[in-house]
C-alpha cells in the first residue's frame, strides 16, 4: 500500500509548484567530523534540530585539491553548520561518538577514521574533555579518535552531496534542487534525514510547514519517516 501511495504522489509532486525554505539567515557556528563513509552521517546532522546546512568533503590532510579518487591523505569529512541558540558543540559530540559506522576502536584506512577537527580552542578543549569521558565509558578498549585543528575543507562532488534525497530525484527536482543548493539548502539537508527516518515523525510533522512543502512533498516525505524510523543511516 505505502509503495502504491509514494507512485501516485511521486506523479503528483512534479506538478505543484513549492516554495522551500533554501535560505536561513541565522548566525551559525562550525562543526567538522569524520566518522566513515560521509553520506551516513550527512543524513544524521542534517535532520537534527538546530542544524542548518550541511556539506561532506576531505580535510585533515595536506594533499592538495583531494577528490574522491585521489583523496591522498584527508578524510571522508562532514561540514555542520548549526545555530548555537539551539544545540551546542556538545550536543554534536554526543552524536558523533555513537553513530560512527566503523567504529572507534578499529583501526582502519585514514579515508574512513574517526576525526574532529576545531574551530576554536573552546571546540578543543570540549573534545579532549569528551573523548577522555567516552574513553572511560568504553575500557578497556582504547579510543584511537585524533582531535586536530580544522584546515581547508574540500567540498566533495556533487553526487555525494545529499546522497539519499539525489535519490529521489522527482522530489529534489520539485524542491528546486541545483548543484549550489546541494551544499547549502536548508530544506535539502533536512529531507536528506527524514527520508531515511532521521529525526522521526513528530518532528518532522513540526517542520513541515517550516520547510515550505506542499501538501504532496509533504505526504510523499511522510510515507518515507515512517517507513524508515528507527532503521539504520549507514551507507
Amino acid at each position: 500500500m505505502v509503495a502504491t501511495h509514494n507512485l501516485i504522489a511521486t506523479e503528483r509532486v512534479e506538478k505543484i509548484e513549492a516554495q522551500p525554505l533554501h535560505h536561513v539567515n541565522i548566525p551559525y557556528e562550525k562543526a567538522t567530523f569524520g566518522m566513515g563513509c560521509f553520506w551516513g552521517c550527512d543524513s544524521l546532522f542534517g535532520a537534527t534540530k538546530g542544524v542548518l546546512r550541511t556539506s561532506v568533503g576531505y580535510s585533515g590532510g595536506t594533499t592538495p585539491a583531494p577528490v574522491y579518487r585521489n583523496m591522498g591523505d584527508h578524510t571522508e569529512v562532514i561540514e555542520i553548520h548549526y545555530d548555537p541558540t539551539v544545540l551546542n558543540f556538545s550536543d554534536l559530540l554526543d552524536l558523533f561518538w555513537n553513530n560512527h559506522e566503523y567504529g572507534l576502536t578499529t583501526r582502519i584506512k585514514r579515508q574512513y577514521m574517526s576525526l574532529i577537527l576545531y574551530h576554536n580552542e573552546e571546540q578543543r578543549r570540549i573534545s579532549e574533555e569528551s573523548r577522555a569521558e567516552e574513553q572511560i565509558k568504553r575500557a578497556p578498549e582504547k579510543i584511537i579518535t585524533e582531535i586536530a585543528p580544522a584546515g581547508i575543507f574540500y567540498p566533495a562532488e556533487d553526487y555525494h552531496q545529499k546522497y539519499r534525497l539525489q535519490g529521489h530525484r522527482e522530489l529534489a527536482k520539485s524542491i528546486g534542487l541545483t548543484p549550489e543548493l546541494l551544499h547549502k539548502s536548508h530544506v535539502a539537508a533536512r529531507l536528506n534525514g527524514y527520508l531515511i527516518g532521521v529525526g522521526g515523525l513528530d518532528q518532522f510533522e513540526k517542520d513541515t510547514d517550516r520547510l515550505g512543502l506542499n501538501t504532496d512533498q509533504a505526504q510523499y516525505v511522510r510515507d518515507y519517516v515512517r517507513e524508515n524510523e528507527g532503521g539504520g543511516i549507514f551507507c
